[in-house]
């Protein structure tokens, strides 16, 4: 049997399930602590499968229903962070620890597809709590914000999407995340020949989600599209390229410390983790990020 089981179903667990579902990815099990809003969920999500389609979806809040499954997302919290992604960061790791434990029980060959936040401090915990290989654990977000600083590139410069190459962040989910520019192309132009700062550009891709909640309360089809890819990648044996969080040992410098690092991701998770050239300023930021989520793994309270 395979089974792409999702943890936490508030907005985004659905988002995400939506879109395996609609595109008959394969069976979905959504488990939340709240069994109610688990089967409502599916039910909802149901009326979105193909007429085509031999998939089905159902909600649960029975861990052991997880037996079998190929891929886990986690999607849950234990609140809304409004100030910083980490201010919830000790009931945040005492959750994904407890998550960790199930899963490691349940589903011991599982790739894990980590969405909550804070990101990477979470993807090193449940890395840590497993002992499963570091390859088969993957914070998704980098991605996320990899297509917000592509928006605004677009924005700045009147431009298409489309025209707009290489663009990556690395680096933390969070304030200090690091916009790549020294790579990015804007059709065969350098960026760097078109726009006098980064500075502008990196703020607003560092602030995007507190932008977005002056509109909504929350995100939910940035980030649940940026999943979905790396599951359709994974399912369907394909290959996908893109920056995610890794507990790291060695690569850029760095260990014992999971941040956003540009990835080769298929059928069997992370198999390869990819080396860039990085200007002066990149690499500077890039260090100081790696600080910044080793302080706040430091600053958790068992």
């Amino acid at each position: 049997m395979c089974l792409i089981s999702i943890v936490g179903t508030g907005r985004v667990g659905a988002s995400i399930a939506f879109l395996c579902v609609s595109n008959g990815l394969d069976d979905v099990l959504l488990v939340n602590t709240t069994k109610e809003k688990a089967i409502g969920e599916s039910l909802d999500v149901a009326s979105a499968i193909p007429a085509n389609s031999k998939f089905s979806i159902r909600g649960t809040d029975d861990y052991s229903e997880l037996i079998g499954s190929d891929i886990v997302i986690i999607a849950a919290s234990v609140g809304i962070y409004t100030k910083h992604r980490a201010e919830n960061i000790d009931h945040q790791v005492a959750m994904i620890k407890n998550i960790a434990k199930k899963i490691k029980k349940y589903c011991p060959s599982a790739i894990v597809l980590l969405v909550s936040n804070p990101l990477d401090v979470l993807t090193y915990f449940f890395q840590k709590t497993t002992g499963f290989s570091r390859f088969k654990v993957i914070g998704i977000a980098s991605s996320l914000d990899t297509s917000r600083f592509r928006y605004y590139i677009s924005e700045t410069l009147s431009v298409p999407q489309s025209s707009v190459s290489n663009a990556l962040v690395l680096g933390e989910h969070g304030d200090s995340m690091v916009p790549i520019f020294s790579g990015v192309s804007v059709g065969d132009n350098p960026l760097f020949s078109m726009i006098d700062s980064r500075d502008t550009i990196t703020d607003n891709v560092r602030n995007y989600w507190r932008t977005l909640r002056n509109f909504k309360s929350r995100s939910q089809f940035g980030i649940a599209k940026n999943v979905f890819d790396v599951v359709d990648a994974i399912r369907n044996k394909k290959e996908i390229s893109i920056p995610a969080s890794v507990v790291l040992d060695g690569e850029y410098d760095e260990h014992d410390v999971a941040m956003g690092i540009p990835v080769i991701i298929n059928q069997n998770g992370v198999s390869e983790i990819q080396k860039i050239k990085l200007d002066d300023t990149e690499s500077s930021s890039l260090k100081k990020s790696a600080e910044k989520i080793r302080s706040d793994i430091k600053s958790v309270h068992d």
